[in-house]
Order: C-alpha cells, then sequence, then structure tokens
C-alpha cells in the first residue's frame, strides 16, 4: 500500500511541476497540489491506524 501511495505523490509532484513550468496551465499545478495534499493526508491517516 505505501508504494502505491509513494508513486501517485511522485505522478502528483510531476504533473504540479509541469503545470508551473508551463506557461498558462497553472490549474494543472493547483489540481496537482490538491492531489498531492490529499493523497498525502490519506497516507498519513492510514498510517496513523495502523500504530
Amino acid at each position: 500500500m505505501f508504494a502505491i501511495i509513494a508513486i501517485l505523490l511522485i505522478v502528483w509532484l510531476a504533473i504540479t511541476v509541469l503545470g508551473a513550468v508551463l506557461k498558462g496551465l497553472f490549474w494543472l499545478a493547483v489540481i496537482g497540489g490538491l492531489l498531492f495534499l490529499g493523497t498525502a493526508a490519506y497516507g498519513a491517516l492510514r498510517n496513523k491506524s495502523r500504530t
């Protein structure tokens, strides 16, 4: 499960950077950032419930 969350975090980070670098794709950076934060929060809560 940790591997899936880590892969998703990397994908969302790449989308965020791509959206920030390419002109006119600010919306992609925002969506990528929101998905990154959501996945990180889900992973943290999931990890916390295991201990």
